[in-house]
C-alpha cells in the first residue's frame, strides 16, 4: 500500500474549506445560492444531501471577442449614428446651401457637386462616431482604444502559418477585380448616385482620397472591430459573419441607388472582409484587405480618366 496515497486524518477533517475552492462556505436558505457575504469570493449551493455544488462557469470566448460593450451600448450607439445622418446634412446645407426653393434632384445635384457638403459631411460623422466610441469604449473605462476594438497582431492561420500583412492587401486588390468582372455580367440601373460623383472633378478627388485613406479605418473599426465581436458572442462565429457582411453591404445601399443585385455583392465582400478579420482575430487583417480593394478601384479610375482630368460631362 502506498503511504501517498492513503490519508491518516479521519473523514471530518478532510472537509475542503470554501475558501480553497474560491467560494463562500455560507449556505443559502431553502437549498438556494446566495453571494459570499464580504468574501468577494463566489458562492456555493447546498443540495438536499449536504453536497457543495459549484456553479457552472461562465462562457469562455477567445481573445479577440472580449469586449466590453453589449445591446445596451449598440441601442445608443445606433440612435446616435442616426441622428448623425439626419443633423449633419442638414447642419451644412444651412450653412453652404442655396436657401432657395429646389427640387429633390436640384438639391441631390447641389450636395454632390460640393465637396463641403458631400465629402466633408461623410469625413465629420465617420470622426464623431470614432469619437464617440473612443470615449465610451476605452476614455471613460480607462482601456486603450485600438486593441479594444480589435486591432491586434495577425494570428496564424490554420497549421500555424504566419501570413505576411502583404497578402492581404494583395488579396483585398485581387478581390476588387473578381467584383468588377461579377458586375460586368449583371443588369445595373443606368444611373446610381455613385455615378453622379464622378460627374465633378473635385468631389471625385475628394471622395477617391476619403476612399482610400479614411473609410476603410472607420468601416473596419466599426463592422469588424465593434459589430462583429458583439454578434459573434450572441449568435456564433457563422451567423454573425454574415450578418455584419449584410449590413456592410446595406450600408452601402445609397450610394448604389438601392440596387439588390449590387447590394447583395457589396455584402458578399462584407462577408469576406469579415471572414478574414474572425480567421486571423484581428482588424487589422481586414483593414488591410479594405484597403488593398478600395485602393485598385481607385487607382484604375484615376488612370481611366487621367487623373481625373477627363470627367463625364456633368448634366
Amino acid at each position: 500500500m502506498n503511504s501517498y496515497n492513503d490519508d491518516p486524518r479521519p473523514p471530518q477533517e478532510m472537509k475542503v474549506s470554501a475558501e480553497s475552492q474560491n467560494v463562500s462556505s455560507e449556505v443559502p436558505p431553502e437549498g438556494g445560492g446566495t453571494p459570499g457575504e464580504g468574501t468577494g469570493q463566489g458562492y456555493s449551493i447546498t443540495n438536499a444531501a449536504g453536497t457543495l455544488v459549484y456553479p457552472p462557469p461562465e462562457k469562455a470566448y477567445p481573445e479577440d471577442l472580449q469586449i466590453s460593450w453589449s445591446w445596451p451600448h449598440f441601442l445608443v450607439f445606433g440612435v446616435f449614428v442616426i441622428c448623425l445622418l439626419v443633423s449633419v446634412p442638414a447642419a451644412l446645407l444651412g450653412i453652404y446651401g442655396p436657401h432657395r426653393a429646389m427640387t429633390k434632384d436640384q438639391l441631390e445635384q447641389f450636395m454632390i457637386s460640393r465637396p463641403e457638403i458631400s465629402i466633408g459631411g461623410t469625413l465629420l460623422i465617420y470622426g464623431l462616431v470614432l469619437f464617440f466610441l473612443y470615449v465610451s469604449l476605452a476614455m471613460l473605462r480607462g482601456m486603450p482604444f485600438w486593441s479594444t476594438v480589435g486591432w491586434r497582431k495577425i494570428r496564424p492561420v490554420a497549421g500555424g502559418i504566419s501570413v505576411h500583412p502583404l497578402v492581404f492587401a494583395l488579396t483585398g486588390a485581387g478581390l476588387s477585380i473578381f467584383v468588377l468582372g461579377v458586375t460586368n455580367f449583371i443588369q445595373r440601373p443606368e444611373k446610381l448616385p455613385i455615378d453622379e460623383v464622378f460627374k465633378h472633378r473635385q468631389t471625385a478627388v475628394m471622395f477617391v482620397a476619403m476612399a482610400m485613406l479614411v473609410a476603410p479605418l472607420v468601416e473596419e473599426t466599426v463592422f469588424r472591430g465593434y459589430l462583429y465581436p458583439m454578434f459573434a458572442r450572441w449568435f456564433g462565429v457563422g451567423p454573425s459573419v454574415v450578418l455584419t457582411g449584410v449590413l456592410f453591404g446595406l450600408m452601402h445601399g445609397p450610394q448604389l441607388g438601392d440596387a439588390k443585385s449590387l447590394i447583395a455583392i457589396m455584402s458578399f465582400v462584407g462577408v469576406v472582409f469579415t471572414l478574414v478579420r474572425a480567421r486571423t482575430g484581428s482588424v487589422f487583417a481586414s483593414y488591410l484587405m479594405h484597403l488593398g480593394y478600395n485602393s485598385l478601384i481607385g487607382v484604375s479610375l484615376l488612370l481611366a480618366t487621367h487623373g481625373f482630368t477627363q470627367m463625364p460631362p456633368a448634366q
